[in-house]
């Protein structure tokens, strides 16, 4: 219904209806305009998110899957793994122990820690290294559980950490570089 302009300035009550009736479109188009410009930011950082975390690359070499199949105490060691330290593959149902090992971790033994989002630091001292492991425990340490310490015979560097298809091998002790691994791979659950 129009309202003509002698209505709107005689303050009849058609006129009080129709200023209401603009009023609360004004409001539903602004709050329409509001709450799609909120999603639409909203939606724009979620892509920033998801775009930056594809472009940024993530510690160690990615390392193909193969699967997480557990087997008995009576087939250790007649799998190979594509990697050494393991990374992935058959493994015991039980865990070992979060924190520093003297002793090395069979490696179906490590596979089912990797599985339940742990990260090893492996090492490789044949003369002994004492004053690397005391620098490597004091990174394991500040752990309470997800990550482990131990001895890795045989390796083809000083140092491997390991988690779930990622490994990332070196010679020297880099703090830094073990704190991103962690960070980066602990406590993320790979049970398929």
């Amino acid at each position: 219904m129009a309202v003509s302009a002698k209505q709107r300035n005689t303050g009849s009550p058609a006129s009080a209806r129709a200023q209401r009736r603009q009023a609360r479109a004004r409001r539903y188009r602004n709050r329409r305009i509001l709450y799609t410009s909120l999603a639409l930011v909203a939606v724009g950082g979620l892509l920033a998110l998801i775009l930056w975390d594809m472009l940024t690359p993530q510690p160690g070499e990615y390392v193909p899957s193969q699967g997480n199949a557990h087997i008995v105490e009576a087939q250790v060691g007649q799998f190979a793994y594509n990697t050494l330290p393991p990374t992935s593959g058959p493994h015991l149902g039980s865990l070992a122990r979060w924190g520093v090992h003297d002793e090395p971790i069979p490696n179906e033994l490590q596979v089912h820690n990797l599985e339940d989002g742990g990260v090893i630091v492996n090492y490789d001292c044949p003369e002994g290294c004492p004053d690397l492991v005391a620098q490597l425990a004091e990174v394991v340490e500040h752990y309470d559980e997800g990550v482990i310490l131990a001895p890795y015979p045989g390796m083809d560097t000083r140092i491997a950490l390991t988690a779930w298809q990622r490994i990332d091998q070196f010679e020297g002790f880099d703090a830094e570089r073990i704190e991103r691994f962690v960070h980066a791979y602990r406590g993320a659950d790979h049970h398929r």
